[in-house]
């Protein structure tokens, strides 16, 4: 019987055994990269809760915090009918892949007794006017609960999405708005801790050395999860279950250092893509959370003793059996520059039998009584036989059942993962100074004090030339 619990990661297909000696790895490779994995090791294992390393111990430190969001979680789902996350990043990405990981995939269209007592919930990550409206649109305020998280409070797009909320709630409910609104941030410093004081709101802490896209196991993922009736407990169960996995410093028996050691290999030769694609429509959106811990980490242009890298995996979202018919092709047939990861449960959750029926019709009736189970697993072992045949490197992740115990496993795979690829790439994997370049010249340009001399830098750029631009 399945271990509903049980977490496996094949990586047959990266070794030239099977896809072949000009693509594929021999494992005197993986053997003589041994130094720089043990070396990778030594360096996350002596940083495990220091400096930006603090997400580390989040499976274990967290007791009487899981407790304040148990009895906060409750109150929530008693009063409203309606949970909102302002938030972007690891502060949606997360919250939202949990959602879809573990709750119905119709969760709001269903009546709240079908949905476990748990409001409808909603993630609002970004800045489109239509989407601000829309959500006032379906949302009734009386009956909502607003989440902001933000751990400096001033994350332009979080507290634009703030003020917008406030003014509605100010509007209908003057200074008595407290029950409407918890904060999620930092402990001390920040403009959300000022105004969490200022309003009265109930507020949870992000701890130090937790950045955004290693936060879904803090309060931050935690308290959502929680509201919609997630185990919590099991979350972290999990991840501590592969924390003891990835103790193990023998890269052979260590889940996330042996990925880690195939990611940089992929890398040194020529395979910056790596393509995450879940045969799952509960497992959709690890690939976006993934796509931000993956690119925001590992994309830096330098080392650590500040030499040039220009390193980095461009991540890539597919769906099984969805992007068979629309991305496949070109992972077959184009160019020798990605990896594939597919992602599944060895279990679903539901059965369902394909009824008889056009006999007549051989290319349909075939498929009656087998199961829409079997067709999608035959899709996904067929996708990977067709790119193993074609030579393209891929390996597989296959969780026991898709439950709390097992994403939390996965969450600190990737995570671990990525932080022994960023340790051997020799860079600091929890900066994130491109995405800084950007947030400054956004300030800049609205006129925030303090950005002067950027917006002087924009303003002395060439202006583009018209003739330049078509329509």
């Amino acid at each position: 019987m399945n271990n509903v619990n049980s977490f496996r990661f094949d990586y047959n297909n990266m070794l030239a055994e099977f896809v072949g000696e000009k693509e594929g790895f021999q494992p005197s490779e993986l053997a003589a990269l041994k130094p720089e994995l043990d070396k990778a090791y030594a360096t996350v294992e002596a940083g495990r809760g220091k400096g930006m390393m603090g997400w580390m111990d989040l499976p274990y430190n967290q007791g009487e915090i899981v407790a304040k969001i148990k009895d906060c979680a409750s109150r929530i789902r008693s009063k409203c009918e309606y949970f909102v996350v302002l938030g972007i990043g690891g502060s949606a990405l997360g919250p939202t892949a949990v959602f879809t990981a573990l709750c119905h995939l119709k969760h709001n269209d269903l009546p709240k007794e079908k949905r476990g007592g748990a409001p409808k919930f909603y993630v609002e990550d970004n800045v489109d006017p239509e989407r601000m409206q829309a959500l006032f649109d379906v949302i009734e305020l009386d009956k909502t609960v607003f989440n902001i998280i933000t751990k400096s409070g001033a994350t332009s797009e979080t507290m634009a999405q703030y003020l917008a909320v406030m003014d509605r709630l100010k509007a209908a409910y003057g200074e008595n708005i407290a029950d409407h609104v918890v904060a999620t941030t930092d402990a001390k410093k920040g403009n959300l801790v000022k105004l969490v004081a200022k309003e009265g709101f109930e507020s949870f802490v992000i701890p130090d050395g937790v950045g955004g896209r290693f936060s879904e196991l803090c309060p931050v993922g935690l308290l959502p999860a929680a509201v919609l009736g997630i185990d919590i407990d099991g979350l972290l169960e999990g991840a501590a279950a592969m924390d003891a996995k990835c103790k193990e410093a023998d890269y052979t028996k260590n889940p996330a250092l042996m990925a880690a050691a195939l990611s940089y290999l992929s890398m040194q030769k020529g395979k910056n893509i790596c393509v995450m694609m879940p045969y799952a429509d509960s497992l959709r959106y690890m690939s976006d959370w993934f796509c931000q811990l993956w690119g925001e980490s590992l994309g830096k242009a330098v080392h650590l003793d500040g030499s040039p890298a220009f390193v980095g995996q461009t991540p890539v979202k597919a769906l099984g059996v969805t992007d068979q018919h629309s991305q496949v092709q070109l992972y077959t047939e184009g160019p020798f520059d990605k990896v594939i990861t597919f992602l599944a449960p060895e279990a679903y959750r539901t059965e369902y039998v394909i009824p008889t029926g056009c006999e007549d019709i051989p290319d349909v009736g075939f498929l009656g009584g087998h199961t829409f189970n079997e067709l999608i697993t035959a899709e996904r072992i067929a996708t990977e036989y067709a790119l193993t045949k074609s030579q393209r490197l891929n390996n597989t992740i296959l969780l026991g059942e898709v439950n709390a115990n097992t994403v939390g496993q996965l969450l600190y795979f990737f995570e671990m993962q990525t932080a022994y690829t960023g340790a051997m790439l020799g860079i600091d994997t929890f900066n994130q100074p491109g995405v800084e370049e950007g947030k400054n010249a956004t300030y800049a340009l609205l006129g925030k004090n303090g950005y002067e001399a950027k917006k002087q830098e924009l303003d002395a750029k060439p202006a583009k030339r018209a003739d330049y631009i078509i329509g």
